[in-house]
């Protein structure tokens, strides 16, 4: 399926794949990660199935974004049910900034 309709879209599928070692952990707990929109290069997420509820959820979130804002077409990562605190994002923010 070719999710590039014209618009500036990351690919779905570039996405899952750069979820990376998280991918493991999530597959072990049957956590979902769904991309919901790629537009412009703003990626919105929900991490579903075992995440929700879980108390790991915001780290899970936090190695997400911060594999995902790596990527050069990527220019923010919003987790649709707010499962990136604010101070982490923050955090990864300046981390990378110091890269």
């Amino acid at each position: 399926m070719d999710w590039h309709t014209g618009e500036d879209m990351v690919d779905k599928q570039t996405i899952l794949d750069s979820v990376g070692p998280v991918q493991a952990v999530l597959d072990a707990h049957d956590g979902i990660v769904n991309v919901m929109d790629t537009t412009d290069g703003v990626i919105m997420i929900s991490l579903e199935g075992g995440c929700t509820g879980c108390s790991a959820t915001p780290m899970t979130a936090m190695q997400i974004y911060y594999s995902l804002m790596k990527l050069e077409d990527v220019k923010d990562v919003i987790f649709a049910n707010g499962e990136l605190p604010a101070y982490m994002r923050a955090f990864i923010d300046d981390k990378l900034a110091g890269e």
